[in-house]
């Protein structure tokens, strides 16, 4: 029987017994990623011969070394816990279902059937020459050139394990471990087996390079327990419906968490020598270098902001249509915090920038952002320097330095943008021509294909644009019995008609106030018009916060004893949600902004 991913099951099972006990810095964090990225490079000799050219590019040590912290976003979206998934243990990693014949789809070929190749044929083909791009996993070889394309991380990341094993990979890029996914997806890409004794030479390697190494994911700050985990390694959490309306303000420690990497911590002495530098030398401005307290002199300011995931609601996309690649957020990646910190603006002209328009007109049409994990992500300076769009660098959070899992010491805060844009961990901000690279920007990640596509190749990536300010989302978060009900002696039945009370939210991007919230129970027959009770006296435009609202609603009973709400925000340039997601249904799963719909029994 062939050994699959054996020794890491080991190694992890292990792991899962080990609590943190002490803080690394984010040095060491980086070290530890470095670490791990070289048992790539290790297991590459180890498997193909010494064939170091396996690892498409520069050497392996320097391409896994350089990517360490960009890699571990490869699997973009983060396949998460869904129906059908690997079941966790508490506290740790799930490990993929082994490749076996079990797990393959019907009409795939036996595996017995199939050829038998050695790890030097494998890494033969790396895409050179007009070759196919086979990887090999748990004993199992793909030939994945077809899905190069359609990498949620990028493909770049995805060709740095050409012509090797996915094994060191998938131990950083821990998403691939919280769902099935990734082996369904696989299944169709299956062209032969590994040699067992190759397989066993990976499986080793694996457990030699885990035992050496400490699990880079291993000092994780502590997360609410009422946080609803999608995945935890990274962290992926999203708050539970009924907590999202508790308060207007999320508090932080329960504020939803989107994580493509392991959190850096730094310690005092870095957090005291810490420094962001901003780069205008392509503007011939130079490079300024800005410490914590730097920007603590200078004025200060508060903004009330509502940040989303631009994968929010992407369950509600896999009830309509095909199975999106993505966490299966409900409606709780989504939280509002008053931010306080200082205006880029005013940074960049500390920095040398005294007429963003003059630059513009010369070409210098972006800001781009890089954070202390390789995270990179740009907007433009339109947004940067506007004086009404109040994008700030926060250094606390609703009135507290800024936890780690929301950007310590340093975050940019782009209000009515796509949480991605919002970059935590802020190293260096550079005026470029150009958008940022890297998947997070221009990558599939998020980019809102049509309906109709589902292999990127068959469009033009960069002519799409990325997501960047958001649409107009509403939910609702309770649903019970209203105080101007019916008379609770008279027997209720399928069809009859019972008043239910409503509790939501509504958030549009862009700064574009809600003025109405309209709720229905009937699919849309009638309408009831919520009353906004908190966030509604923000200012026009500059309307960067959600709003929370309750509706008495009248609603018929169906035949399965059940009422059904619905809500459709309206904002000030009288957008509406569209009652369905069907027609706006794309492959990663991005910007669902149809009615929310809730049930609730009531016979």
């Amino acid at each position: 029987m062939m050994m699959a991913f054996a020794a890491l099951r080991c190694a992890s099972a292990s792991l899962r017994s080990r609590l943190p006990t002490h803080h690394i810095s984010n040095q060491k964090s980086i070290d530890l990623l470095r670490s791990q990225a070289r048992t790539v490079s290790s297991l590459s000799s180890a498997t193909t011969g010494g064939n170091a050219e396996a690892f498409r590019g520069a050497t392996p040590t320097a391409a896994a070394a350089a990517a360490a912290f960009a890699l571990l976003a490869a699997a973009g979206a983060g396949v998460t816990l869904n129906e059908g998934t690997v079941t966790p243990h508490p506290g740790a990693h799930p490990m993929p279902a082994a490749a076996g014949q079990d797990n393959i789809c019907d009409d795939a070929p036996s595996l017995e059937e199939l050829p038998i190749y050695r790890s030097s044929e494998v890494a033969e083909n790396d895409g050179r020459d007009g070759k196919p791009i086979w990887m090999s996993y748990g004993g199992v070889v793909y030939d994945v050139t077809g899905f190069i394309p359609n990498h949620p991380g990028g493909s770049e990341k995805i060709l740095l394990a050409s012509g090797g094993a996915l094994e060191p990979w998938w131990y950083l890029y821990r998403q691939h471990f919280a769902s099935d996914l990734p082996m369904r997806m696989m299944e169709k890409m299956i062209v032969g087996r590994l040699d067992e004794n190759d397989q066993a030479a990976i499986d080793a390697q694996m457990e030699k390079e885990i035992e050496r190494d400490e699990d880079p994911y291993e000092n994780e700050p502590v997360r609410h327990p009422k946080l609803k985990v999608h995945s935890d390694q990274p962290m992926n959490a999203e708050v539970p419906a009924q907590l999202i309306t508790a308060s207007y303000l999320t508090p932080s420690d329960l504020f939803y968490i989107r994580h493509h990497h392991p959190v850096p911590l730094l310690t005092d002495d870095e957090v005291r020598d810490y420094s962001i530098d901003i780069d205008l030398s392509a503007y011939g401005k130079g490079t300024l270098e800005l410490s914590l307290d730097d920007l603590k002199k200078m004025d200060k300011v508060e903004i009330t902001s509502t940040m989303q995931c631009s994968g929010n609601r992407r369950g509600g996309f896999n009830e309509v249509g095909d199975r999106t690649s993505g966490t299966p957020w409900g409606q709780g990646a989504v939280s509002t915090a008053k931010w306080s910190g200082v205006r880029l603006k005013d940074v960049l002209k500390l920095a040398g920038l005294d007429d963003p328009i003059a630059a513009e007109e010369k070409g210098y049409e972006n800001v781009r952002f890089e954070s202390l994990d390789g995270m990179t992500a740009s907007i433009g300076i339109e947004k940067a320097c506007n004086p009404y769009g109040d994008t700030i660098l926060a250094y606390e959070m609703n009135g507290e330095p800024i936890p780690r899992d929301h950007g310590f010491p340093l975050r940019v805060i782009v209000p009515g943008y796509s949480a991605v844009r919002n970059v935590k961990w802020i190293s260096r901000i550079e005026l470029s021509k150009e958008e940022a690279e890297g998947p997070w920007q221009r990558g599939l990640n998020y980019k809102m294909l049509p309906p109709a596509v589902r292999d990127a190749a068959a469009v033009n990536l960069d002519s799409m644009p990325s997501m960047m300010e958001s649409s107009l989302y509403s939910g609702i978060t309770e649903v019970g019995p209203s105080d101007a009900g019916e008379d609770d002696d008279v027997p209720l039945k399928a069809g009859d008609k019972v008043m239910a009370k409503a509790t939501g939210w509504a958030w549009a991007g862009g700064g574009r106030n809600v003025v109405r919230v309209d709720v229905t129970g009937d699919g849309g027959k009638t309408w009831t018009t919520a009353e906004v009770t908190e966030g509604g006296n923000q200012k026009f435009g500059r309307a960067w916060a959600w709003v929370f609202w309750t509706a008495d609603v009248p609603a018929v009973i169906g035949e399965d004893g059940k009422i059904e709400l619905a809500s459709k925000a309206v904002d000030f340039a009288f957008n509406h949600q569209p009652e369905s997601c069907a027609h706006s249904w794309n492959v990663r799963g991005l910007g669902n902004n149809a009615w929310y719909k809730m049930s609730t029994a009531v016979l």
